[in-house]
C-alpha cells in the first residue's frame, strides 16, 4: 500500500478495514499505530515543507491507552515530544505537535479533554526541561501532579530517538528508589477504584449517568489490573508501557500475578467482543446492563472482583518491600 496524500484518506482506509481487525486485540491495536503512522508521517511533512527540517533530535510519544497498546476500537489522543536542546526549539515541535492532533481528529481520535497532546507546552519541551519538571511532580506530590506522572510512565517510543525517553523514564527510577515514600503516594493516588459489584451481587452502574444503567468497564474493570502492574513496573525499574508485557516481565519476581493475567487478557477480549461495532468514543467505555446475558453479567463481575484483588495484593508486596 502506498503512502497516503491527506488525513481524509487514511480515515476513509480506517473506515473500510477497521471490521477486519476490531475481533483481535493484537491485530486492532497493530491497527491503530499503521493509522498513526501514516498520520504522524503526514504531520511531518507538512510542518518541514513550512518549516524546514527538524531542527534538533526529538521523539515522538504515545501515552494511555495507545502508549500502553490496548486501545480499544476507538480512544482519544495522549501524546508528547521530547527533543534536545533548549527552549528556542519549541515552537517548531509545538506547531508538529499541532498538526499531528489535528490530523489524528480527522482520522478519528478525538482530542484528549485533558490536553495530554505534543500541542501543549507541557508535553512538548527539551528533555532536560522535561526531567526537571518530573522531578518537580514528585516533589509537589498532589494528585494532579503524581497523575500527570503515571501518565507519562505508560508511555512508549513511537518515531524518532527512542533514547531521549528512556532518558527521561531512567531519571524518574533514580528519583523514586532515592525517596521511597513516593510509591506510597503513587499507591494512595491510584487506590480510588470504582466499586463495580455491590452487596448482593449485582453490577452496579456509572453513577455519572444516573438513570442510564451502563457500567464503564474503563473506571470499574481495566484500570485496577493497569494500576496495580503500573507500581510494581515502577518498583523493578521496567520501561515497558504494555499492561501485557509487565505481567510477562514482572512474573517472574512476582508469580502470584500470572493467575491475573489470564484475567486481563480476558478482559480485553471480552471488550471488544462487548463493544463490537461501537460507533463513538464517547461510547466505547460504557456497557448497558440490561443489554448483559447472565454469563457476560457473571464474568464480568469476576473480572471485577479479580482486578481489586490484583491491585490489593499488589499494594500489600509494595508496602512489605518498601522501607518506611
Amino acid at each position: 500500500m502506498g503512502l497516503f496524500n491527506s488525513y481524509e484518506e487514511i480515515k476513509q482506509w480506517r473506515q473500510d478495514t477497521i471490521q477486519s481487525v476490531e475481533g483481535d486485540h493484537a491485530d486492532l491495536n497493530a491497527f491503530h499505530d499503521q493509522i498513526m503512522n501514516h498520520t504522524f508521517t503526514l504531520a511531518l511533512e507538512k510542518v518541514k515543507s513550512e518549516q524546514g527540517e527538524p531542527p534538533a533530535p526529538f521523539v515522538f510519544f504515545l501515552m494511555g491507552s495507545a502508549g500502553r497498546y490496548e486501545q480499544s476500537i476507538w480512544s482519544d489522543q495522549d501524546h508528547g515530544i521530547l527533543f534536545r536542546g533548549d527552549d528556542v526549539h519549541q515552537s517548531y515541535f509545538l506547531q508538529l505537535g499541532e498538526e499531528i492532533s489535528t490530523g489524528l481528529g480527522v482520522t478519528g481520535y478525538e482530542k484528549c479533554d485533558g490536553n495530554v497532546m505534543a500541542s501543549n507546552p507541557l508535553w512538548c519541551q527539551p528533555v532536560e526541561v522535561f526531567k526537571q519538571q518530573i522531578t518537580d511532580w514528585l516533589n509537589e506530590e498532589s494528585w494532579q501532579t503524581l497523575r500527570n506522572f503515571s501518565i507519562f510512565f505508560d508511555s512508549r517510543s513511537f518515531h524518532g530517538e527512542d533514547e531521549l525517553l528512556l532518558e527521561a523514564k531512567q531519571h524518574s527510577f533514580s528519583l523514586i528508589d532515592g525517596h521511597p515514600h513516593l510509591y506510597e503516594r503513587l499507591m494512595d493516588n491510584f487506590e480510588y477504584m470504582k466499586k463495580g459489584v455491590g452487596v448482593f451481587g449485582q453490577l452496579l452502574p456509572d453513577q455519572k449517568d444516573a438513570g442510564k444503567n451502563e457500567l464503564h468497564l474503563k473506571h470499574t474493570v481495566y484500570f485496577p489490573y493497569v494500576n496495580a502492574l503500573r507500581l510494581l513496573a515502577l518498583k523493578k525499574n521496567l520501561t515497558t508501557a504494555s499492561t501485557i508485557s509487565r505481567f510477562e516481565q514482572l512474573r517472574f519476581f512476582y508469580p502470584f500475578i500470572a493467575t491475573y493475567e489470564k484475567d486481563f487478557r480476558r478482559f480485553l477480549e471480552l471488550r471488544l467482543l462487548l463493544k463490537k461495532g461501537e460507533e463513538s468514543y464517547e461510547k466505547v467505555h460504557l456497557l448497558s446492563i440490561e443489554k448483559l446475558s447472565k454469563k457476560d453479567k457473571q464474568e464480568l463481575k469476576h473480572l471485577i472482583r479479580r482486578g481489586q484483588r490484583l491491585f490489593t495484593s499488589v499494594t500489600s508486596v509494595m508496602k512489605e518491600e518498601v522501607p518506611s
